[in-house]
């Protein structure tokens, strides 16, 4: 599971002007039309072309809960691609994004300052570069470490410098034991 990235995409989630299909077969079928084929879609869930086809007909309608979890998943990630894209588009040129985190951060800096590392609930706007640099860098499939240092340098530069007006020669800010996170455009 990818905490970054898996909270990236429910942000976009929430653009979304018409609720994702529900049911079992419904799933499948947007699926099926949009791989062009079950074969495709067979492969991609690990199911048998048949199953596919059960599911397609409305012959089965409950999956075992991992493939429930795999047919949601799948159906999300395509689900709405244009709206998907303005939203990040206007993330990453106009609107920029909110992080709401609870972790432990702190920072290095010169000896005498606050550097202690300490658990903290923050919920800052980062600007519209901080954005695109994160949804760059997940399109590029990097890991969830990467996306975690693009948010600790824009947190840093947001909320522990202040745009510049303190801390100017703030090093690094370390940004682990994330307990809790949600983006939102």
């Amino acid at each position: 599971m990818s905490l970054f990235g898996d909270g990236l995409d429910a942000a976009v989630q929430k653009a979304f002007t018409r609720p994702a299909p529900k049911s079992a077969g419904a799933q499948m079928r947007y699926l099926v039309k949009q791989m062009k084929g079950t074969k495709a879609v067979a492969q991609m869930l690990r199911v048998s072309q048949r199953t596919v086809e059960r599911y397609v007909k409305g012959q089965i309608k409950k999956p075992r809960p991992d493939l429930a979890a795999r047919l949601e998943f799948e159906v999300k990630k395509r689900w709405q691609p244009q709206i998907r894209a303005k939203a990040r588009q206007k993330a990453a040129t106009t609107g920029g994004i909110v992080i709401d985190t609870r972790a432990r951060m702190g920072y290095e800096a010169p000896i005498g300052s606050t550097d202690e590392s300490r658990i903290r609930h923050l919920t800052v706007a980062l600007p519209p570069r901080y954005a695109a640099r994160l949804f760059e860098a997940q399109e590029a499939g990097v890991s969830d470490q990467r996306l975690q240092e693009i948010a600790a340098e824009g947190l840093k530069e947001v909320y522990f410098q202040d745009g510049g007006r303190r801390a100017g020669s703030l090093e690094e800010v370390r940004f682990t034991d994330v307990e809790h996170l949600e983006f939102d455009l």
